[in-house]
């Protein structure tokens, strides 16, 4: 079934943070619904619509920023009662914009989670987790990472309230009161959580920081996956999922809204997995989605607020073709009030711009003017793809972006993004005296207010990435933010690891902390949780998404253990711990257990892509060349199959080349890096013997390689 819908622009507030915006229940069933949304300002705006324009309900007063939004309502009466938090207060207000709840939680930390269910608050801080019922202390967990969103299920099959975390390591965590009942692990870090069936069920939707959507049954002892959706077309994270039926066909379809600006709906054939119905594109990220019917009645639609506030429709209402009449087109009467109406507020607009202007123009040159820097908010987000072992850089301003100079003091590479469509030139870098390897400058189309980017790190290498980003303010201001590149930037959290593979061994023994060899793995690796674990030890397990390589890390106080199949990795922590003990002044016992079965499971694990990467360069070198002969024989019909494929296929390898710099030297880097680093352990130094190893691999051959390895 085909789903058309076009998209209506509402209105716009102020910025706007994930999950807020909701729709207030219809007063009948084909009526239209009013739409609560709060912004950064503190203000929460309630509005509905009528002939076409939207006319506020109420708007309250500026205040502190607005986190999340809920709507709620005593059991078997509507759910219009409208719940937001700002730092650790939640306050209540009735669908009239009356203010009935302050609720001070006195939580230490913001709050940035909040779900509602009659008389029970459920609210969520960075780690802490709270239940209040009737505003009365109910309930308390302490989550060994991150909470990122929180729902809770109601059913008569469940004897009680089972609230459900969404955990940055990767994990839903499953509550009884205070009491971890059981943890369920997903594909990726869960960024938002929706019930499947919101009049109750056992069903909950997660959406995961890397794109991938899946349905899980909570039960009360354990869970169960009824599905998964990958994310093969690297589309941006999820930020907010709803279900609504806005195909039409008695089965709630899900709605989904990406950091990348991605609306989607995926609508249930006769078997129970999802399929992708309807896509749009708009040009921010989409913070909030709901289902249902804001501008006309009876026709549905999926609204959407993204992050500079934008309120816009996907309505199903067919929109009227205006009639033609020889070069004219003749439009409605209401298109035509519409215009002049846009028409008059521009005029008013430009107006107010000139005398703002003018304004600032005199106050400038007033000898009491005082200079005053534009403020504006920065949403960034640096991760790292599993897919292709970079990390995305994605910047997003309210306004539009001028330029963006980017700088680092560790060496990256950056990769091509398709979606980014900036001139980038670069500078020459000194990296001797001041250890500056990148100097890049983006400069933006007009209009772009959302840039994304990827780089590419070497582990072993660490340092800060700095991006400046310069919008087109008046006057000119710019802010910097850093983004830390980890020793073992490449690897990521995972919760088991393979027990049989050659494991290589490092002990570390000292009168350290239990804090503070938290804090030098948290140093090291990315995805650790910067608040020191609960208990007295801990175990991570972390695999390296561009080898496949693995680490395991167990410590507590006095004591650290770590175990790799990759020699490099130990080396590398070896020497990054042992640096930052010794800023502390603290005396290390080092010892360690090399496997050297590992050597050749490592070359073993780095032979594909090696393999892939010279015969892609082999491919390239020859194009020119079969384009030549084609050229001057007409055809490629006397070509071998081989080399034809290589002229059919030109394109789409020479994009893969391009989009794949310094690959191979990545790789051959690491391979000298395994030969230095397995010596090293054994007392010796092996520089001499380099040149000969990377003959090797001009002529590369995994025998002749594993043999050159072997050597005493």
């Amino acid at each position: 079934m085909e789903l058309h819908l076009h998209r209506l622009d509402y209105t716009q507030v102020g910025v706007t943070s994930q999950k807020t915006m909701r729709l207030l229940p219809a007063l009948g069933k084909k009526s239209t619904q009013k739409v609560a949304i709060a912004d950064h300002d503190g203000v929460v705006t309630c509005f509905g619509m009528k002939k076409g324009e939207a006319v506020p309900v109420f708007k309250t007063l500026p205040g502190a920023k607005v986190a999340r939004m809920d709507l709620g309502g005593a059991v078997g009466t509507p759910q219009e009662k409208i719940f937001v938090c700002s730092g650790s207060q939640v306050r209540g207000f009735t669908k009239k914009g009356k203010q009935f709840l302050t609720f001070e939680a006195n939580l230490t930390e913001s709050i940035n989670a909040l779900h509602v269910s009659a008389a029970d608050l459920f609210v969520c801080a960075s780690y802490i987790y709270n239940h209040y019922c009737d505003c009365k202390d109910q309930d308390y967990f302490l989550s060994g990472d991150k909470i990122n969103d929180i729902t809770c299920l109601s059913s008569e099959k469940l004897p009680h309230l089972i609230p459900v975390l969404a955990c940055q390591d990767r994990v839903l965590r499953v509550l009884q009161g205070s009491e971890l009942s059981y943890d369920i692990e997903v594909p990726g870090p869960p960024s938002v959580l929706e019930l499947f069936n919101k009049d109750g069920g056992e069903e909950v939707l997660y959406g995961t920081t890397d794109g991938k959507i899946g349905l899980v049954q909570i039960g009360d002892c354990d869970a169960a996956t009824k599905w998964e959706i990958g994310n093969e077309k690297r589309k941006g994270g999820i930020l907010c999922i709803d279900t609504y039926d806005i195909i039409g066909d008695g089965v709630n379809d899900i709605l989904v809204g990406r950091d990348d600006g991605t609306v989607e709906v995926y609508g249930f054939d006769s078997s129970s997995e999802p399929t992708l119905r309807f896509e749009h594109v708009l040009t921010e990220s989409v913070t909030s989605i709901q289902g249902g019917c804001v501008g006309k009645e009876s026709y549905d639609e999926v609204l959407t607020a993204t992050y500079t506030g934008w309120v816009t429709g996907l309505t199903s209402e067919p929109q009227r073709a205006e009639a033609v009449q020889g070069d004219e087109v003749r439009m409605s009467k209401e298109t035509q009030s519409k215009i002049e109406a846009l028409s008059a507020e521009l005029e008013q607009l430009q107006v107010k711009v000139l005398q703002g202007r003018e304004q600032y123009q005199q106050s400038s040159q007033s000898s009491t003017a005082v200079s005053a820097v534009p403020v504006f908010s920065i949403n960034d987000k640096f991760t790292l793809c599993q897919d292709d072992a970079s990390y995305s850089l994605t910047l997003e301003v309210p306004t539009a972006i001028d330029n963006l100079l980017l700088q680092s003091d560790v060496p990256i590479d950056l990769l091509d993004v398709d979606k980014n469509s900036a001139v980038v030139s670069f500078s020459e870098c000194d990296s001797q005296p001041n250890g500056n390897f990148l100097l890049a400058t983006y400069r933006c189309q007009a209009n772009t207010t959302r840039l994304e980017l990827k780089v590419r790190s070497i582990e072993g290498q660490y340092g800060t990435l700095q991006a400046y980003v310069t919008p087109r303010l008046q006057p000119k201001t710019c802010q910097v933010r850093q983004y830390q590149i980890k020793p073992l930037s490449l690897h990521q959290r995972t919760h088991s690891i393979d027990p049989d593979r050659p494991m290589n061994r490092l002990s570390l023994v000292g009168q350290f902390s239990f804090a503070e060899i938290h804090s030098w793995v948290v140093f090291c690796l990315p995805e650790v949780p910067e608040k020191t674990p609960a208990g007295e030890s801990v175990t991570f397990y972390f695999h390296n998404t561009f080898l496949g390589t693995q680490i395991e890390a167990t410590y507590c106080k006095g004591e650290g253990h770590f175990k790799s199949d990759n020699i490099s990795t130990i080396s590398i922590l070896r020497d990054v711990l042992s640096k930052e003990a010794t800023k502390k002044k603290i005396n290390l016992n080092i010892s360690y257990d090399i496997n050297d079965d590992s050597v050749s499971h490592t070359l073993r694990m780095i032979h594909p892509k090696l393999e892939y990467q010279l015969l892609l360069a082999k491919k390239v070198q020859l194009i020119d060349a079969l384009k030549e002969l084609q050229v001057h024989e007409g055809n490629a019909d006397f070509l071998i199959p081989e080399y034809r494929s290589i002229l059919d296929e030109s394109a789409n390898l020479l994009e893969e080349y391009k989009k794949q710099p310094a690959h191979l030297d990545r790789l051959y880097g690491m391979i000298t890096d395994l030969l230095i680093d397995k010596f090293k352990f054994k007392g010796k130094n092996v520089r001499t013997k380099v040149s000969s190893m990377l003959e090797i691999l001009d002529h590369y051959d995994l025998n002749s390689l594993l043999d050159f390895f072997s050597e005493p």
